[in-house]
């Protein structure tokens, strides 16, 4: 995470681009950053119905996160949203795909 932030910073992209991962960060990172989202995209939470070029307000006084979506286009998303491929068949990657948890519950495999 670090590489990633010092780049967008180094790009001056840091007050401009957010962000959001499920990963941790060591607290050397710096710029506009949220972490340990659990893995709504794959689960179908409300990060898996954004498109390209919609609008999201991060606060981080506030500590929200704002897509500003029509709830009617988020819900006709939703209906029509399927889960992605996990695009890996073997080894560990495919483990921990499969069995992971989200980071804030420890990312413990079984």
């Amino acid at each position: 995470m670090l590489s990633v932030t010092a780049i967008l910073v180094g790009k001056d992209l840091g007050g401009k681009v957010g962000l959001v991962t499920d990963g941790r960060f060591s607290g050397g990172s710096h710029g506009l950053v949220v972490g340990h989202v659990c893995p709504e995209a794959q689960v179908g939470g409300p990060i898996a119905l954004l498109q390209d070029g919609n609008r999201i307000t991060i606060d981080s006084e506030t500590q929200e996160l704002t897509v500003h979506v029509s709830n009617e286009d988020l819900a006709k998303r939703a209906l029509a949203w399927s889960e992605p491929s996990l695009n890996c068949d073997r080894g560990v990657l495919q483990k921990y795909a499969r069995l992971v948890s989200s980071s804030s519950a420890g990312a413990v495999t079984c």
